[in-house]
Order: structure tokens, then C-alpha cells, then sequence
């Protein structure tokens, strides 16, 4: 093993004997390079994590989305020390609960109402049982390949699942209106809603934005057929709009569903809702004993208030486009075509002709091993933390990572 790893290591190891697969999910090592990726983590500051080990990186990743003003930012951790002292679970909520439903509407142009949850797939999998509700139809449609959680009707893996589980789940390709089409038309009964994510950002895939016109023909489709358009802003949710990423992409749907982001690494989700649907929202029963933990509350109302201060988003988006381009300079410099793709604030790079993505593979572990942790089949994330020095420092392991790269292929 890397010397540099040696305590990352033994703790995996240690972990291994009680937890099944070590670490299970999307932060398992298996879907990072064998050798190269520190699994275990100390601490974090701003735009820098720091592994069991002591080993310091740039953060491209901001553990999978939640932070977004940078690790440890300390007017959240101000307002969460404070709530923490009062309490945080308790036999009902706090007027924190209702402060931050109240805050969700107000920047959110079309929602009239708001739930809290603590997981992405909590609030996709209740969306999807308030448009049934409300339609009284049954059939869910989704992207191709897109993920929306973890329950058994969208778990992208088959363990523990059955053919009844996805009995009514259709999939269409992304940017197809007229596959949309003939799924809608496929259905006798009639389609209870249409989930997606604001643009397409499949692990193991270039992310792809919506195409001119396609999430408003998905809208026009919804409110010809009576269906509920559902927009899964768990993952990009306030990098790209405080109103939502569908603000920032030109619709508006009638429920969207947020995590991640939302209270810079506390643990909480949410969705936002229609008028239309208040009533449905209530019929279908969804509960959580943490739900109403006033901690992540507190931590989700610093967070909105901060990124709306000071300027957070756009600060991200240029940061990301710096990085984008930087990274397509030095590709070039070292003879590579490299795509940078999605929104600059959650950006993804990827090698052209690189089958089995085993340039990136190589490319990234260079590139952790020297400090800057990318995800080779993951979209990355800026937060509002990062700096120029960091990105000045990111292209320079860059540089160094794509002539590993070239020296491979002579």
C-alpha cells in the first residue's frame, strides 16, 4: 500500500470486519482507482479536506454535493452551535421548521408549500406517491440511467428488488420529447408524472445538458396530460439557482426535491410544492422521527442566507468555468481532446476515445496522489470556498497528470 495511505488503510481494513464491503454506496473505494484514493477522512476547511493520514487536497468532490460554501464555514457552524445548545430532536419542531419552510417558498417563484426529509431518496420516492395520489394513476416516468435514489423502484442495482417493484416505471432516453411521446401515448391509464433531473449527470457519462426547447415540451406535455412534472434538484439544487436549478434552466415544475446543498453537509432534504398538490401532499402519509430536527434547520437557513449574501453561485459558476477551460488548455498542450461538461459549477472532464474511461482513471489518480481530488466517473462540484490560488494550483497538478497520461500511450 502507498505510504501515504497507511492509516486510511488499516481503518478500511478494520471496517471491513464489521460493516459489510468496508464502506457501501457511492463512497465505496470500488468505484474510485485501487491504491490511489485515501477512503477515511479527518477534517475539512473551506475548500480542503484532509485524510486519516494528514494528507491535504483540493476538494473538487465536497463529499458527494452538500458542501457548498466550503467545509466547516463558519456562519453555519455559528448558527448550529447556537441551536445545538437549546436542543435538536425533540416530540415536535422548532419555529426553525416553519422559518425555513416559510424561506423555501419565498425563493422558490412557484412552490406554495414545503416537507423535510433527510435523504434525497425520501423526498423523490414521496414525490412520486404525491403525483399518484393526486392523479389517481400509477405509472412513473423516468430518464434512462438517471438516478433518483435508493428505494426499489429506482435503485440502479437489482439486489434486494423485484420485477413488481418496477412494474410501473417506464424509461425514456434524455432529450428524446418524442420517445416522451410514445411512453405517454403507451399508457392506457394515463401516466401519474415525469421525474428528471435538471440535465443529465449519469455516473460513467459526460453530463448533458437539457437540448433547446426539451424541458419545456416536457412541461407542455405535463399540463396537456394532467401529469406532475417532478424535477429531482437533489443533486444540483442551489449551485445554479437559489430558486431552484429549473429557475436557472428556463421551467418551472410542480414539485422539485432537494438535499445535498441544502444546509452545507447537515443532514436534511426537502420538497417544494403547488398549491394543486397541497392536498395530496397531505393524503400520502410520510413521517421521520428526524425529520424535524431543528439543527439542520438552523444550518439550511445560515446557508441560503450566506449563499444569497455573498454572492456564492456566481462565484462558483466562475471559478468552474476557469477550471473547464484551463483543463481543456492543458489537455490540448499534451495532445488530448478533452470534454468538460455539465454546468461549470458541478463540471466533469473526460478523455474522447477512452474506452472504459482508463484515461481518466489514470488521470485522476494522478492527480489525487498529487492533492487535487477529482472523481473519475463522477461529476465534480465547486463550492463557494474555493479560490483562484486553488484552481492556479489545480491546472498545475493538471499538467502534471495529463503527461503521466501521455507517457503511457508512447
Amino acid at each position: 500500500m502507498p505510504v501515504r495511505l497507511i492509516e486510511s488503510e488499516a481503518l478500511f481494513a478494520r471496517a471491513a470486519r464489521v460493516v459489510p464491503g468496508g464502506i457501501y454506496g457511492h463512497q465505496s473505494p470500488a468505484l474510485l482507482v485501487a491504491g490511489a484514493y485515501p477512503s477515511f477522512f479527518a477534517r475539512g476547511r473551506g475548500s480542503h479536506v484532509w485524510d486519516a493520514d494528514g494528507n491535504e487536497y483540493i476538494d473538487y468532490m465536497c463529499s458527494y454535493g452538500p458542501i457548498v460554501l466550503g467545509h466547516n464555514h463558519p456562519v453555519v457552524e455559528e448558527a448550529v452551535a447556537a441551536q445545538a445548545r437549546e436542543g435538536n430532536c425533540f416530540n415536535g419542531p422548532t419555529a426553525r421548521f416553519v422559518e425555513l419552510a416559510e424561506r423555501l417558498v419565498a425563493i422558490t417563484p412557484w412552490a406554495d408549500w414545503t416537507v423535510f426529509a433527510k435523504n434525497g431518496s425520501d423526498v423523490c420516492t414521496w414525490a412520486t406517491e404525491v403525483a399518484r395520489a393526486a392523479t389517481g394513476r400509477k405509472v412513473i416516468v423516468k430518464a434512462r440511467g438517471a438516478y433518483h435514489g435508493t428505494h426499489a423502484w429506482c435503485s440502479p442495482f437489482p439486489g434486494g428488488t423485484t420485477a413488481e417493484d418496477h412494474a410501473n416505471v417506464r424509461e425514456v432516453p434524455w432529450n428524446d420529447l418524442a420517445a416522451l411521446d410514445a411512453a405517454i401515448a403507451a399508457v392506457a391509464d394515463g401516466v401519474a408524472s415525469i421525474i428528471l433531473t435538471p440535465f443529465r449527470h449519469d455516473a460513467f457519462h459526460d453530463s448533458e445538458l437539457p437540448a433547446p426547447g426539451y424541458l419545456e415540451g416536457v412541461r407542455a406535455r405535463c399540463d396537456r396530460h394532467g401529469i406532475v412534472f417532478i424535477l429531482d434538484d437533489v443533486r444540483a439544487g442551489f449551485r445554479l439557482h437559489l430558486g431552484g436549478s429549473g429557475e436557472h434552466f428556463g421551467v418551472r415544475p410542480d414539485l422539485s426535491c432537494y438535499c445535498k446543498a441544502i444546509a452545507n453537509g447537515h443532514p436534511l432534504a426537502a420538497c417544494v410544492g403547488r398549491e394543486s398538490l397541497r392536498s395530496a401532499a397531505q393524503d400520502v402519509f410520510f413521517t421521520g422521527s428526524y425529520f424535524t430536527s431543528a439543527v439542520p434547520h438552523a444550518a439550511a437557513l445560515a446557508c441560503l442566507d450566506e449563499l444569497d449574501r455573498s454572492d456564492g453561485l456566481p462565484r462558483m459558476a466562475a471559478l468552474g468555468t476557469r477550471l473547464c477551460r484551463g483543463l481543456e488548455a492543458a489537455g490540448r498542450s499534451h495532445g488530448f481532446d478533452v470534454v468538460t461538461s455539465g454546468p461549470p459549477a458541478l463540471p466533469f472532464m473526460s478523455f474522447r476515445d477512452d474506452p472504459g474511461q482508463t484515461s481518466n482513471r489514470l488521470f485522476c489518480a494522478a492527480a489525487v496522489e498529487r492533492g487535487v481530488y477529482f472523481h473519475p466517473h463522477h461529476n465534480w462540484f465547486l463550492s463557494a470556498a474555493h479560490t483562484d490560488a486553488d484552481i492556479d494550483r489545480t491546472l498545475a497538478v493538471a499538467d502534471e497528470a495529463f503527461a503521466i497520461v501521455a507517457a503511457t500511450r508512447r
